[in-house]
């Protein structure tokens, strides 16, 4: 079963969307690392154009950390403080990649 995606302009096949969200989803929180690394070049070989690939990927990361970061908040594992200082250097380091690549 496919589905088209009119912003990407390409139609994939349901179940592999689902089977990376998962997979990606599933190596996110057993490693504790960003699953950008793994589901862009993955949409890419799909077809899907990179600058699209890049941003649908970052909103899957989001999903993760925030499931991961919320269990870890549960258990007591968050310093906040070091965490704010990251999220701080992290939107700042982000919007100027961003603006970069704009150029």
């Amino acid at each position: 079963m496919s589905v088209y995606l009119p912003i990407a302009e390409v139609a994939l096949d349901l179940r592999v969307l689902i089977g990376l969200g998962l997979v990606v989803g599933f190596l996110s929180g057993m490693f504790g690392i960003g699953g950008g690394f793994i589901a862009t070049p993955f949409l890419i070989f799909l077809g899907v154009p990179p600058a699209i690939a890049v941003g649908t990927g970052a909103s899957q990361v989001v999903a993760s950390s925030v499931s991961g970061a919320t269990a870890h908040w549960q258990r007591g594992n968050v310093d906040l403080p070091m965490g704010l200082l990251l999220l701080v250097g992290g939107l700042i380091g982000a919007t100027t990649g961003v603006g970069i690549q704009r150029l």
